[in-house]
């Protein structure tokens, strides 16, 4: 990769080194049982290693195991076989293959406020499946794959080719307007038949775009094809009337269906929030990676994003950047060989250098592109090497100096360390009598902006109040 490319990288990738399980809720019981092709097996499993395995919480499986039985069974296709997957990912996203896999995760699950909420996600992907929408999207991906070998084959500029090909992916791996408004409407009808409230995908949609909202001003992963259930379901203005249009057709706002609220306040609280730390866990600046047993700090004013190939950062107000991620080195092979050989380009040789990171062989370089500068850094750490890459748009011997004290930061865990690290939790709390917004906030696990935080996990608008006897959801450690 070149390093002019590297930017765009170092927002785009990310470290998971986790050990994966399946296990997959699937609706009862029609007369075949699906057999699944090795091609939807490998893409399975392809996801699964994207983000962070299933999460596995028995009284959630039962919630959207009996959600998707009775959506199924008011649907146009109810012979159509499902497998839906509860991912353990913190992203907001819920997609579906052609096969008929469906798959939401737990991150999505903590945005939406009750089962019918739920329902309207998890029927309007399975209009995508009915509607065929689904199996034009995965043409569209192999047209991809082939974009892809005819570009890394024939392009002599590899940056505007891999520009190019970014847009492409984007354009060929989204639904059209017109899919997503059809299975919009096909999505809202198939929920209020199964006899939940229809107005509970105009209620998620408006959470989706409020999350949208406080994400945009510290989110660290800015790349339009991070895996986000917004990047290919905007939450317009336009989609959410057009939501509450087709909603109307089944009664007036509060007539009728059911929210159970109550059912999926019981089935949520408890779950892990954010991320998990057997997948490695931000803590204000710091990472650690329990399972791993690492940990490092990252400069003054950066915000990490831990994702599945790398953990990300960026300056505040941006100019810095830094990406970390794992390689397999052949032992007989010098990091300032490995440095050298050619994973990145304009190194200059130089600048390599040896040295030693408490306690750990490792190896530093500088390489430079057009518009960045960057400070490279190999640590061998068991059998693995971790690449350090800091980023700036210009470099100074006190900046260069910072990322050496960060990277020096790197350090093994202590066992009783890795046994401290625990996951933050959603809980459901009843609203009291003097209950605020502000106040119930405050309660709330060490986080940013925890006053809209709070609003955006308990779909509140800037001006609304919490409810005495209300059930609303915090984070805590």
């Amino acid at each position: 990769m070149r390093p002019a490319l590297l930017v765009l990288g170092l927002l785009l990738s990310g470290c998971s080194t986790s050990g994966l399980h399946e296990q997959t809720a699937s609706v009862s019981e029609p007369p075949k049982q699906v057999e699944l092709s090795p091609a939807a097996k490998r893409e399975h499993q392809r996801i699964l290693a994207a983000y962070n395995g299933t999460y596995e919480d028995p009284r959630l499986e039962g919630l959207v195991h009996e959600t998707v039985e009775k959506l199924v069974a008011a649907s146009e296709r109810p012979d159509q076989r499902y497998r839906i997957t509860i991912l353990n990912s913190p992203a907001v996203n819920a997609f579906a293959l052609p096969s008929g896999q469906l798959y939401v995760t737990r991150g999505l699950i903590a945005l939406a406020g009750d089962t019918s909420e739920l329902a309207s996600v998890l029927s309007h992907e399975m209009a995508h499946v009915i509607a065929s929408h689904a199996a034009i999207r995965e043409d569209k991906a192999r047209q991809v794959a082939l974009v892809t070998r005819v570009v890394n084959d024939l392009l002599s500029d590899s940056e505007q080719g891999a520009l190019a090909l970014a847009k492409s992916k984007i354009t060929l791996a989204s639904f059209s307007r017109a899919q997503e408004f059809e299975a919009d409407g096909i999505g809202v009808g198939i929920a209020a038949r199964a006899g939940y409230d229809p107005y509970g995908a105009v209620r998620f949609l408006t959470s989706m775009g409020r999350s949208a909202e406080f994400k945009s001003a510290s989110q660290v992963n800015i790349d339009p094809r991070a895996p986000d259930f917004l990047s290919s379901h905007p939450a317009t203005p336009e989609r959410v009337k057009n939501a509450q249009n087709n909603a109307r057709q089944f009664g007036a706002p509060g007539a009728g269906g059911d929210r159970d609220r109550t059912a999926y306040a019981a089935a949520i609280d408890g779950m892990v929030f954010g991320d998990d730390p057997s997948e490695g866990m931000v803590k204000g600046r710091r990472f650690l990676h329990p399972k791993l047993g690492f940990t490092f700090v990252a400069p003054d004013g950066y915000l990490l994003d831990n994702t599945a190939q790398a953990v990300l950062g960026v300056k505040e107000g941006g100019g810095e950047a830094l990406r970390l991620d794992v390689v397999r080195v052949p032992a007989e092979q010098t990091l300032p060989d490995y440095l050298n050989s050619g994973w990145i380009e304009s190194i200059d040789a130089k600048s390599v250098e040896e040295l030693t990171i408490n306690g750990f062989p490792a190896a530093t370089a500088t390489a430079n592109g057009d518009q960045w500068a960057f400070r490279l850094f190999a640590v061998r750490f068991g059998s693995d090497v971790y690449r350090f890459i800091f980023a700036a748009k210009k470099m100074s011997p006190e900046l260069d100096k910072t990322f050496r004290e960060s990277v020096g930061s790197f350090r093994r865990m202590s066992l009783a360390e890795s046994s401290a690290a625990k996951p933050q939790r959603l809980r459901l709390v009843t609203v009291g009598g003097d209950d605020t917004v502000e106040g119930l906030a405050a309660r709330m696990a060490a986080t940013d902006r925890p006053v809209e935080r709070f609003r955006v996990l308990n779909g509140l608008g800037a001006s609304d109040r919490v409810r005495p006897g209300d059930r609303v959801k915090i984070v805590t450690d």
